[in-house]
């Protein structure tokens, strides 16, 4: 059984997902055992306390450059014996010597079809006025390993969602969520814990 550590930084509607494929039978070579928020009020932390999984609080804001986030993260994740991190709109590039050091063991749910409106400056909303802007008929979300570059890593999974007429940012940005991210993002874990338990990966 794999211990996974899902990070966050919003509500967490991706982490609920998560939880709920596991209660409903999936993902059985892996267990959300830790959930990190890079915020001290988002409600994403009630879900895991509703869920009784372990969390903490990283604020981002306390640390003056970007290294000492991630040592702080890395030393949490090592406490906890984490085997797979879950970026599940975690607002943060890691470095890459933290990369590096979890090669393969890191995955991330973007909200575009990659390598469409991805890299530094798109997330959450603002990848979604990008796409209804250049005026793209399909749009979806993208589960892929993560690595030194920002949305570059090995794409493991996709899911196409239509755009349609009269969309906002708002409204594309919950259906690709419903209809996309929440679909296979709770997939991709699932394939990775049972790899890494078949000795893959």
């Amino acid at each position: 059984m794999l211990n996974i550590a899902v990070m966050v930084s919003g509500s967490g509607t991706n982490l609920q997902a998560l939880i709920d494929y596991k209660k409903n039978g999936g993902l059985k070579n892996g267990l959300i055992t830790l959930v990190i928020s890079s915020k001290s009020d988002v409600y994403a932390i009630k879900r895991a306390e509703d869920n009784d999984i372990a969390f903490k609080v990283v604020d981002k804001k306390k640390y003056s450059d970007a290294d000492l986030f991630d040592n702080a993260i890395e030393e949490i994740l090592q406490e906890h014996n984490i085997d797979l991190i879950v970026l599940a709109g975690f607002l943060h590039v890691f470095g890459e010597r933290f990369t590096k050091k979890y090669p393969n063991k890191i995955i991330n749910v973007h909200p575009s079809l990659i390598p469409s409106f991805c890299g530094k400056g798109f997330y959450g909303v603002k990848v979604h006025k990008a796409a209804l802007e250049y005026g793209v008929k399909l749009t979806g979300a993208t589960v892929h390993f993560v690595n030194e570059i920002c949305d570059g890593g090995e794409i493991i999974l996709q899911k196409a969602v239509e755009v349609l007429g009269g969309d906002t940012p708002e409204i594309l940005q919950k259906r690709v969520m419903e209809q996309a991210e929440q679909v296979i993002l709770p997939k991709a874990v699932e394939m990775i814990c049972d790899k890494i338990t078949q000795g893959g990966c």
